[in-house]
């Protein structure tokens, strides 16, 4: 995973396509409510301006279809870019067009434009060869630094790059390094942590990891397919039936490897899936027949953090329990405190665990925060991801 970087190349002066993941939470006045995906990606934006390169930020923004929906336009992020960086961000009411073209035309060093969009264009999902063509015609560099669409081969993630030179962002790079360190050799012991709802999000993950880890943590409505594999009552949890067999295979699997993992024991339950739910606590493979699994319970935490402090190496993807609800985020938030007391590298990704580390202002105890979602998923697990693979090799 040795890729070039904009670093290995000259920038001064050309057109940069600088690929971006500029998909922020925007409310229904088109403010935008986060803008931490922009935050991310300045400190490429500000090499690139300081190189005196001409900068055209492209981005999606939403699911358009493929069709032009002002409520996706990303002209509200043109202006808060603008803002943080303190200079004109010019804004292209286009990507492939007359807007974009004279814009671009007009360029001096160190100035940006950012395209409208690129998901207004049925071609980008299609990774068409000639849109992506059309593309790089805007530019003489390729800088992807968008690793939260890595693994989608679309036009302005990977085709682009069978036309001219594909470097890595800051973002991009951290990210490949972050992530090669835990799937290459990592130091043991070697936590694992995974949470969330579905055994079949993590089937890849586990599957890979299971070689190199020497304990699996699982919290979250997942662990219930493993305990209903096991025997266990969870009541009206959620869980997979389909997925039973995958997770006894992978708990024998496990046991071959002499890899441990660890379900829970306790689990916070209610009969109501809501906010403001009554909850108590019960033994994780009895639960009451009205009742559904909510979070894990504090003898759970316990365990899991005794095993993550003894940790030299961590990942952990996922939340333990229902994230959305306040009244059961103490699972996850105990589980994102021990990370952070960890002197091992850790690793974080999903947005939930993200979101826990930085709402308990622990961001800067951790190695790493991914931007990836599904893209570290992919990763983590050894599935190829095109907006990487496309990417320049170092000699």
């Amino acid at each position: 995973m040795d890729k070039k970087t904009f670093k290995d190349i000259d920038v001064a002066g050309k057109k940069v396509l600088l690929r971006v993941d500029f998909n922020v939470p925007m409310d229904e006045s088109l403010k935008i409510t986060d803008d931490t995906r922009i935050m991310a990606t300045l400190p490429t934006i500000n090499y690139l301006l300081h190189q005196k390169a001409k900068v055209i930020i492209c981005s999606h923004l939403g699911r358009p279809k493929g069709m032009f929906n002002p409520k996706y336009s990303l002209a509200p992020v043109a202006r808060r870019l603008s803002e943080i960086l303190g200079i004109p961000v010019k804004f292209a009411s286009d990507a492939i067009g007359e807007s974009a073209n004279k814009l671009i035309s007009e360029m001096a060093d160190g100035e940006i434009v950012m395209l409208e969009n690129i998901r207004f264009y049925p071609e980008e999902e299609q990774n068409d060869d000639m849109f992506a063509r059309d593309l790089a015609k805007l530019a003489d560099v390729f800088v992807n630094d968008a690793f939260g669409t890595a693994h989608r081969a679309h036009a302005s993630t990977a085709g682009v790059a069978n036309h001219i030179p594909a470097v890595a962002g800051f973002l991009m790079g951290g990210e490949i390094r972050a992530l090669s360190k835990v799937t290459g050799n990592p130091e043991q012991p070697f936590v694992v942590i995974l949470g969330g709802a579905k055994v079949s999000d993590k089937i890849g993950v586990i599957t890979k990891l299971i070689d190199k880890a020497s304990v699996i943590l699982i919290g979250g409505a997942m662990a219930n397919t493993f305990i209903v594999a096991q025997g266990g009552n969870i009541g009206m949890s959620r869980y997979e039936k389909d997925k039973i067999e995958v997770a006894k295979n992978i708990l024998a699997l496990a046991e071959k490897k002499n890899v441990k993992i660890v379900l829970p024991v306790d689990t916070v339950v209610s009969k109501e899936f809501a906010p403001d739910a009554k909850a108590k606590t019960v033994p994780s493979f009895v639960v009451p027949a009205e009742f559904q699994g909510m979070d894990i319970g504090r003898k759970t935490a316990k365990i899991f953090k005794k095993e993550i402090k003894n940790a030299k190496t961590i990942v952990w993807n996922g939340p333990m329990g229902v994230y959305e609800f306040k009244k059961f985020q103490a699972g996850t938030k105990t589980i994102a405190k021990a990370v952070a007391k960890s002197s091992a590298v850790s690793v974080i990704g999903g947005g939930d665990s993200v979101a826990a580390i930085r709402e308990l202002g622990f961001a800067d105890k951790v190695t790493h925060l991914s931007t990836g979602g599904g893209a570290t998923l992919k990763f983590l697990e050894g599935s190829p991801l095109p907006g990487v693979d496309m990417l320049e090799d170092k000699e």
